[in-house]
């Protein structure tokens, strides 16, 4: 989400200044590619751009993409197809061996679509954006909340039905996909895409160490939470990465903070009693993943120190405990251990398992999942 977020506040700064604007979104990808469906990319008049698709390989090519769309107003659904031994064809010389689907649209700057999607950043909020992608409805959208509620329209009341209901599935998976939805017309073509928060850490313990945790999560556009009792070290100054800071006993700290489905918690108390309690209040709460700062002897003992007190720990529960915290990369320091903290998070959040990508048999990403219509 943070790149949604640069686009839409460089969005409001071209239209100020009466910058025509187009808007490049990767809708489905084969093969191996530098970015996944989802990836946005800004382009103005002035061949100004924001955001990325490519590692800068197709951008330039896409310029002269945005500049017809934004000249003749009608979008453009456009592919790269860079599977061949050979990607000369192209004269880009990517190398990628994989192929990029994109649909580039003029974007109007007073677009209730652009309003939605400000709406879910700021709010936090999760929303999936339905859009027709070929013949007379190019463009069409609508937009569909987790509820079912739904904005907008793609012109045929059964379509809208059927993308409804294919935007949910869309949102369960966390997914987004071209599907094609039957119509009055025939069949449709639509990009249905999920669009939901980054994710939420709670950063336990407001310690060194803790810095430079805070600094990177920050910096993926995570939403970054800091919860210490000592009241003094909950700032700004100290965490500028940080939205929120959480003055709390270890005891109350899971009552006392925002949970949602993709929350992770890591406690770096570096006290054996603070610890313990975190643990024990965040056992008791849906979060994902609860990493333990130390050695595995020491929150072996605390886990025992619970079951004597009566608190019986799930093997579901138990997996969601990851003590040590981090992945393997060796090395020491608090900026290490940072990274190593963030590559576990983010695999557990991929699905991944945090290895050597060459050791993976297989593609890179994960293939696409039918979407139920």
């Amino acid at each position: 989400m943070k790149e949604l977020k640069d686009i839409l506040s460089a969005v409001d700064a071209f239209a100020a200044r009466g910058e025509r604007m187009a808007l490049a979104t990767i809708v489905s990808v084969r093969g191996s590619t530098y970015r996944r469906e989802g990836a946005r990319l800004l382009l103005t008049a002035s061949q100004q751009m924001v955001g990325n698709i490519s590692g800068g390989c197709l951008e330039s090519d896409v310029m002269v993409v945005a500049d017809d769309v934004m000249a003749s107003g009608q979008a453009r659904f456009v592919t790269y197809d860079l599977t061949a031994d050979d990607d000369a064809v192209w004269g880009l010389g990517l190398g990628c061996n994989g192929a990029v689907d994109l649909f580039v649209e003029p974007l109007d700057a007073a677009s209730r679509q652009l309003r939605i999607l400000q709406e879910a950043v700021d709010a936090e909020q999760t929303v999936a954006l339905v859009k027709v992608l070929d013949g007379p409805r190019a463009g069409r959208w609508m937009a569909v909340r987790p509820g079912g509620k739904t904005e907008e329209s793609l012109g045929d009341a059964a379509l809208d039905d059927r993308a409804a209901r294919a935007a949910g599935a869309a949102l369960t998976e966390g997914a987004s996909r071209i599907l094609a939805l039957p119509s009055r017309d025939g069949d449709v073509r639509v990009f249905a895409e999920a669009i939901r928060p980054p994710v939420r850490l709670i950063v336990c313990g407001a310690g060194h160490d803790a810095i430079p945790v805070v600094q990177f999560a920050s910096s993926l556009g995570w939403r970054v939470l800091v919860v210490d009792q000592r009241e003094r070290f909950l700032s700004s100054e100290r965490f500028p990465g940080a939205r929120q800071f959480v003055r709390a006993d270890p005891a109350d700290a899971a009552r006392s903070v925002p949970l949602d489905d993709r929350t992770y918690v890591v406690v770096m108390t570096h006290n054996y009693l603070h610890d313990r309690d975190l643990l024990r209040g965040f056992l008791a709460t849906p979060v994902r993943y609860i990493g333990m700062l130390g050695p595995r002897t020491r929150t072996e003992k605390i886990l025992d120190e619970l079951l004597r007190d009566g608190v019986a720990v799930t093997d579901a529960e138990r997996a969601r405990i990851f003590g040590p915290l981090g992945l393997d990369v060796g090395g020491e320091g608090p900026e290490t251990i940072a990274l190593a903290v963030l590559g576990e998070i983010q695999a557990v959040e991929s699905g991944r398992q945090g290895g050597f990508l060459r050791a993976r048999k297989g593609p890179i990403h994960e293939s696409q999942k039918p979407v139920a219509r």
